[in-house]
């Protein structure tokens, strides 16, 4: 499993196209949003920070998505998964190799991304616990829900599609491009159905209030219960996913 994992994070960290959509965008878009918005509806440089960093740090951690599609939809239209199958090797541990090196890819683009945040523009990061607990639950859910996705869809253009909807939707439903107090009640409420919003809404605790571990269970207990549903959907897509690799 280690083998694997490390072949793939080689990979990964190889691919050029994959350092664009981790790292170069989202530090253009932060750039450009808190050019933007300085200076407007009142509010404060600090809450602008706050508000556009973790907002577009959880925003872009959704992309691993289409990295992954494309690399597992690629195995199985060459037979490798199938031809794992037919070997000793445990499936899971065959899944759970390709997958951690998502999750270290995501986990390295948040700590760039915030790392940038306090360079660039004097972002908080109060409580290094809390901090690092979170990003690795929101890496999770990324990640798991990537796995689902890639074991679900039938292309890679379906599953490009689809990601786009769940990054860009989510990230406008789960109140990341503007504060959530600017939006409708009705959108508030909605907001709240949305992984993106508990995200940013335990790093605006963290960031914002200094908040400890004990401040921020919550949204780890609602970003856990949807990274564990997309890994439940994975374990019962893969018996799919495997047919259509021998086929």
């Amino acid at each position: 499993m280690w083998a694997i994992t490390t072949i793939e994070l080689k990979k990964k960290l190889q691919d050029k196209g994959l350092w664009f959509w981790t790292f170069i965008l989202p530090i253009i878009f932060i750039i450009g949003f808190i050019t933007i918005f300085s200076g407007v509806n009142n509010m404060e440089p600090e809450q602008l920070v706050t508000q556009i960093v973790p907002g577009y740090t959880v925003m872009f951690s959704f992309f691993i998505m289409i990295s992954m599609v494309i690399t597992f939809i690629k195995d199985r239209d060459s037979g490798m998964v199938a031809r794992v199958a037919s070997t000793p090797l445990p499936l899971n541990q065959f899944l759970i190799g390709k997958w951690l090196p998502f999750m270290i890819v995501v986990i390295i683009q948040i700590i760039v991304l915030l790392t940038f945040g306090v360079v660039v523009y004097d972002l908080p990061l109060g409580d290094p616990l809390a901090l690092s607990v979170l990003s690795l639950t929101l890496a999770f859910i990324s990640t798991s829900w990537g796995l689902a996705m890639s074991l679900l869809v039938n292309t890679e253009n379906m599953g490009i599609a689809l990601t786009q909807v769940i990054a860009l939707g989510g990230a406008m439903l789960g109140g990341l491009w503007m504060p959530l107090e600017l939006m409708p009640e009705y959108m508030q409420t909605i907001a709240k159905f949305f992984p993106q919003y508990w995200g940013l809404e335990g790093y605006k605790v963290i960031l914002v209030k200094n908040g400890q571990i004990i401040d921020i269970w919550l949204p780890i207990l609602v970003l856990l219960s949807f990274g564990v549903a997309g890994g439940l959907i994975a374990f019962f897509a893969y018996p799919r996913f495997l047919r259509q690799s021998r086929s």
